[in-house]
Parts: structure tokens; C-alpha cells; sequence
């Protein structure tokens, strides 16, 4: 491994490795540095990916890193714990003790999804935990499902999943829940915990569900970007946090010269193909950066 890259891109799914791809593609020199930690480890494929629909995420990745690797991009299996300026070019310190410098980085970590604190949703999370309709909604269609309010927004997706289900449940969780769809049940009370048959309620009510929807607060991994003094921001929806995010142009130009970010670190709501394709954006406008 060389110590200087051109570009060193840190976080190595879809937006990463495609940003990889295109830069080694165009003969730069380029480490990828991920932690194997995908937001989407535990789902069982990727949907709404022309041409890879239903892909586990796992094979995607292993084609991605074949593909990149293929063009000459280096990776690495370690985490950022520290970016920061070293002259013109910036160093990368990684957890496990090395450091590499490039004269540019493309930032791909992504986001964390922080579930609300009720038993039973972690261990079924991406199984019958879920949030997306458009990642999930085909696999449980038509049947038993209930959401569980987090916030006002809920209103927003008992709607959007009456698409899927005509047997939707509304668990209140002692929020104010205005706007709900007439045809949606709604169950008041604090939800006391759940697991894969259903919904355990404050009082000993229990309802049946097939599949449990809750909303989760998206968190930007981006702390070891402190030292570069690029922070991120609050993503809102309807006055509601939902998001941190790190703020950048259309082409994914930071605050900071020389950083650029893509995928879910920046757009939080994007999915596997709009990640990618945001990678691949910002890769052909650092390269043309060089050029300069």
C-alpha cells in the first residue's frame, strides 16, 4: 500500500465503492477505508436496484469491491477515527493504527438508524422490524402490520402503507396522533415491548402483527470529520427532527476545500441507488478537481 492516494474514500457501500469505481476508472490512485458495517446488513436484499433487485446486501458489496478493485483501488478493512489536515493533502488515522494522506476525500459512512428504546425492536430489525415501504412493503403485503408512533409524522406513513396492507394497526405509544386514514385501527397506550407475533401494550393488551413499522432517527456517521470543522445539521420534517446530515452542493462539495460526501451521510433518505449514483456524482467532479 502506498502512504499518499490521490483520493481516499471513507465508507465502502454502495455510494463508496462506486465513487471507487468511477475515480479508479479514471486511473486515479484510491483507498477505500470501510468498517464493514452496512446500514442494511441485516435485510435480505436490496430492492429498487435496476438490474441487482433482491441482491442480499452483502453480495452487493463483494461485487462492488471485485468491480473497484478490478481498476486498481486499494481497500482497507479498519474505521476513520480521525481526518485532518497534513500540509496541502489530509491524513486519514485508522482505528487499528495506521494513517494514509490523498490530496482529496469523498466521505461515504452513511447514517446510524437510533430506534426508539422498546424491547423486541432491535432484534427484528430489518427482519420484521421495518421502515421503508419501498424497501419492504412487497415482502409483507396484505398482511397484519402495525406502526408505532415516534412522532406526528406517523400519520404521514399510516397513509403511505394502506398501499400495502389493508389490515394496518396504529399504536399510539401515548403520542398525539392527528390526521390517521379512517380505515387504520388505532390502539392507544404505551408499548411495553414486541417481538416477531406482535405488539405487547400497557395493561396486558396484546395485538397480533405480522410486521411492525417504526419510524427511527437517522444519525450521521461523521464525528471523525471534527478536526476539518465540518459539522453536521439537523435534518426536519414538519418542525419533527428526523436526520443529522453533513451539508453540501448538488455534486456533494462541502463547506471544507478538498471533501466531498455522498449517499445516506448527506442524504439521509436515499436509497441503495440513489446512494450509488450520488458516489459516482462526486467522484467525476473530484477528478476533474484534480485536474485544476
Amino acid at each position: 500500500m502506498s502512504e499518499r492516494y490521490d483520493v481516499i474514500v471513507i465508507g465502502g457501500g454502495a455510494a463508496g465503492l462506486s465513487g471507487a469505481l468511477t475515480l479508479g476508472r479514471a486511473r486515479r490512485r484510491v483507498l477505500v477505508v470501510d468498517g464493514g458495517q452496512p446500514r442494511n446488513a441485516p435485510a435480505e436484499g436490496v430492492h429498487n436496484y435496476l438490474g441487482r433487485e433482491n441482491t442480499p446486501p452483502g453480495e452487493l458489496l463483494r461485487i462492488g469491491r471485485e468491480e473497484a478493485r478490478s481498476y486498481g483501488v486499494e481497500i482497507v478493512e479498519d474505521t476513520v477515527e480521525r481526518a485532518h489536515r497534513d500540509g496541502e493533502d489530509f491524513r486519514v488515522e485508522l482505528a487499528g493504527g495506521s494513517s494514509f494522506t490523498a490530496r482529496r476525500l469523498l466521505v461515504t459512512t452513511g447514517v446510524v438508524d437510533e430506534l426508539p428504546d422498546i424491547p423486541g425492536l432491535a432484534e427484528g430489525w430489518g427482519h420484521w422490524v421495518l421502515h421503508c415501504p419501498y424497501c419492504h412493503g412487497w415482502e409483507v403485503r396484505d398482511q397484519p402490520i402495525g406502526i408505532i408512533a415516534t412522532s406526528p409524522l406517523v400519520a404521514h406513513a399510516a397513509l403511505l402503507w394502506t398501499q400495502w396492507t389493508a389490515d394496518l394497526v396504529l399504536f399510539t405509544n401515548n403520542h398525539e396522533v392527528p390526521g390517521v386514514p379512517a380505515s387504520v385501527r388505532i390502539v392507544e397506550g404505551a408499548v411495553e415491548k414486541v417481538d416477531a407475533q406482535g405488539v405487547h401494550v400497557a395493561g396486558g393488551q396484546f395485538v397480533e402483527r405480522a410486521a411492525i413499522v417504526v419510524q427511527t432517527t437517522l444519525a450521521a456517521r461523521a464525528g471523525f470529520l471534527d478536526d476539518l470543522g465540518l459539522k453536521t445539521e439537523v435534518l426536519e420534517m414538519q418542525g419533527v427532527p428526523v436526520a443529522t446530515y453533513v451539508p453540501a452542493d448538488a455534486m456533494g462539495k462541502t463547506a471544507v476545500p478538498g471533501v466531498w460526501v455522498a449517499g445516506n451521510v448527506t442524504d439521509p433518505m436515499s436509497q441503495v441507488i440513489v446512494a450509488a449514483a450520488g458516489g459516482m456524482k462526486a467522484a467525476s467532479v473530484i477528478n476533474m478537481d484534480l485536474l485544476l
